[in-house]
């Protein structure tokens, strides 16, 4: 059984930080890349951030380079996306999701994440960012 655990939401202050977690099961996680989407009300579903398991290779969304980073921690089998210098406008729910890569690419990674094309969806945390 394939489980993608989002944890880590909450509300913050503009200015604030918040880690999310991403814990994975049920495939080899070392196959897959594993992708941080959000969705704001009213708003579709977009790729906010991205990275290889194998290689490490990482894409980020234009709207929070240099303010997020994504990780991943294989051993644990996790992903994490740290979000630094928080904005009302990234209030959204966070959705982590995996995509079979068996071969590290960067440009597929980088089709994968804005064109949402993931295998595994899990369930989202709310992040809310006050001004």
């Amino acid at each position: 059984d394939v489980q993608l655990q989002a944890s880590g939401g909450g509300l913050v202050q503009a200015g604030g930080s918040l880690r999310l977690s991403c814990a994975a099961s049920g495939f080899t996680f070392d196959d897959y890349a594993i992708g941080w989407f959000r969705q704001a009300p009213g708003k579709e579903r977009e790729g906010v951030s991205c990275i290889s398991s194998s290689d490490g290779s990482t894409y980020y969304a234009d709207s929070v380079k240099g303010r997020f980073t994504i990780s991943s921690d294989n051993a644990k089998n996790t992903v994490y996306l740290q979000m630094n210098s928080l904005k009302p406008e990234d209030t959204a729910v966070y959705y982590c999701a995996a995509a079979r890569m068996r071969v590290p690419n960067v440009l597929l990674l980088l089709r994968l994440c804005r064109a949402l094309r993931m295998d595994y969806w899990g369930k989202g945390t709310l992040v809310t960012v006050s001004s």
